[in-house]
């Protein structure tokens, strides 16, 4: 017997017993919960019910979404997390619920990184630098040379206190020495309107939402919140581009359960539920509504989850932002 497989030897019998007592693989016995912390209709409800059918055919039992409302997806984390960890109810996350409501809430009955095991991100969308059509301002130079003359006359709008629309641009205005008002709204779709009116003139808003004003002209994109430039707008260029790559501000989705659900049974979810991001409907589905595919490992989502707390909370104390 040569040397190398004297060393062989030793390893071979050592894993044998580790094969022969390997765990089998997780299987749900009982239908599978995805948790929508939001009313039907919204990005994270759309997620959830294209991926259930794959889901359930590689699960063998049926997934179910659940839509529980309320308090920016607090109400449906809360329930998520207090429910049994035994892979059978997931959360499906908004980055808001996951990484601001805890730094600007008071109380959100709830710890991210305690309470949930990550399984996958789901789908991304950056926010974008857009400005009314009459602004004298094409680049980001532009765009902060045009504040620092208004001298804070310029009004900002939001989807709410406590939005990723509001710390990014706050995150924006600090980054850049400039001011500006907010105006909050209760959601994307009227924040936008107000940009269009010209109630705002320039704000840091959801790049999917706003495409089609920036294509009609009614709006001007002047630069996208994360690294990379956006697909259905590839003209316009990033944050990073302009200089100021701390300026990252973006909405994502993603799945989690409860804290202390098995291992096997979160590798199984996460096997499935990136399965069924990858199906080319769904894809295709998702990416005409301009949103970038994320699929990851759970180690993954929970890396994205702690910067981007660490993140937000800088930002929140900056600006001194703070819900009830």
């Amino acid at each position: 017997m040569n040397r190398r497989h004297a060393l062989l030897l030793p390893v071979a019998a050592l894993a044998a017993p580790r094969v022969a007592s390997a765990q089998p693989a997780w299987a749900p016995t009982r239908p599978v919960i995805l948790v929508v912390p939001f009313a039907p209709g919204g990005p994270n409800d759309v997620v959830a019910r294209l991926v259930a059918p794959s889901m359930q055919a590689a699960l063998g039992q049926n997934v179910v979404v659940e839509n529980r409302p309320g308090a920016t997806g607090a109400i449906g984390a809360r329930h998520v997390a207090a429910a049994p960890a035994d892979g059978h109810m997931m959360l499906v996350a908004a980055s808001g619920t996951m990484t601001i409501n805890p730094v600007v809430m008071a109380r959100p009955g709830y710890d991210p990184e305690k309470d949930f095991a990550p399984v996958s991100l789901a789908m991304t969308v950056p926010n974008m630098l857009v400005v009314h059509k009459d602004v004298p301002a094409t680049t980001v130079a532009g765009v902060i040379a045009w504040l620092k003359r208004e001298q804070g006359r310029v009004n900002y709008s939001s989807g709410g206190v406590g939005s990723t629309e509001q710390l990014g641009m706050e995150m924006f205005l600090h980054a850049t020495g400039t001011t500006a008002t907010h105006v909050p709204f209760p959601g994307g779709a009227p924040a936008v309107t107000a940009m269009i009116q010209g109630q705002c003139q320039a704000s840091i808003l959801n790049a999917a939402t706003v495409r089609p004003h920036v294509v009609s002209g009614a709006l001007r994109g002047i630069a996208i919140c994360l690294p990379r430039r956006f697909a259905a707008l590839p003209d316009v260029p990033t944050m990073t581009e302009a200089g100021f790559p701390q300026v990252v501000s973006a909405s994502w989705s993603a799945f989690l359960a409860p804290a202390g659900t098995p291992p096997a049974a979160v590798a199984r979810l996460n096997e499935t539920v990136v399965a069924a991001l990858r199906q080319p409907e769904v894809t295709e589905r998702l990416t005409a509504a301009g949103f970038t595919i994320d699929a990851s490992t759970p180690a993954e989502l929970g890396q994205t989850i702690g910067t981007e707390l660490a993140r937000w909370r800088q930002v929140v104390r900056d600006a001194g932002i703070q819900m009830n």
